[in-house]
């Protein structure tokens, strides 16, 4: 394979892995919760009650003491899951840094 060949097929594997879908309808709404500032302890104990620790849906599907099978966490199909958890870590520095509070009873 010629020198000039080597350089091209380089350069268009780099751009098909650095490319960045055009299309996110989400990135406002990702935006958006990414920059909410956790500044009242009212609304950081509301997001840390409202937000889960764990996925709720994560189960084991026991019969008479016996695992049948396990469900397991669907949380991370959520396309805001990140963003969500940020959000719940923020809120949770906020209450035990600035109000002092003891945050293990939201866990």
């Amino acid at each position: 394979m010629k020198p000039q060949n080597i350089n091209i097929l380089n350069t268009m594997t780099a751009r098909m892995y650095t490319t960045v879908p055009k299309f996110q309808p989400l990135k406002p709404l990702r935006q958006w919760l990414d920059h909410i500032e956790i500044n009242n302890p009212k609304l950081a104990r509301f997001l840390c009650q409202l937000i889960p620790s764990q996925c709720p849906f994560e189960r084991d599907i026991t019969f008479f003491g016996h695992i049948l099978f396990h469900i397991p966490p669907m949380c991370k199909l959520n396309p805001l899951y990140d963003e969500l958890i940020g959000l719940r870590f923020r809120a949770l520095c906020y209450l035990a840094d600035i109000c002092g509070e003891d945050v293990t009873s939201y866990c």
